[in-house]
């Protein structure tokens, strides 16, 4: 255990704590944008059936949607540790080796995610430089990939939490 008074276990809280916080911005606005997903694609079903006229380029812009719903939702997911893990062997082991695993593969979780974004970030710009547009609707890609990647930078913040914590766990006795 960490002693509260120590400066990097005050660090380390107050980097969770913000973590929190953007998870549950992130969260809020992911969930706005599912609730508007869900209702536009009801309205289109509706129209398309019912009066025999569907909503030009909805499937596009539940596409882009996606866009924005799914990255910040990992993002939560991640910071409420809810992510589906198998244990059965790891339990067997021995703490401090369980420490030591937990620590190495949140190292390789975290610097495999920050390529993920550094990737994300460079596709952004390209996209922007481009001018890519949708097929049907002409909506420029580039803020919904600068969503992707503004998901995969904050996942990276929460992944860089928890790898300081395990290595904070691993080298305390």
């Amino acid at each position: 255990m960490r002693n509260r008074s120590n400066p990097t276990g005050k660090m380390l809280d107050a980097l969770k704590k913000t973590c929190g916080l953007v998870a549950r911005i992130l969260l809020i606005i992911g969930a706005g944008v599912l609730s508007i997903m869900m209702f536009l694609t009801m309205t289109d079903v509706v129209l398309r059936y019912i009066f025999g006229s569907p909503i030009s380029g909805a499937y596009e812009m539940i596409q882009y949607m996606m866009a924005i719903v799914i990255p910040f939702g990992i993002v939560f997911c991640a910071h409420e540790k809810s992510h589906v893990s198998v244990e059965i062997l790891f339990d067997l082991l021995p703490l401090k080796i369980q420490r030591i695993l937990h620590c190495i593969v949140s190292l390789i979780i975290f610097a495999l995610f920050l390529l993920v974004a550094w990737q994300n970030i460079l596709l952004l710009r390209e996209t922007h430089e481009t001018g890519y547009t949708s097929a049907v609707l002409y909506i420029p890609a580039y803020p919904f990939v600068g969503t992707i990647a503004l998901g995969f930078v904050a996942l990276c913040l929460v992944l860089l939490t928890d790898f300081l914590q395990a290595l904070l766990e691993t080298v305390s006795p």
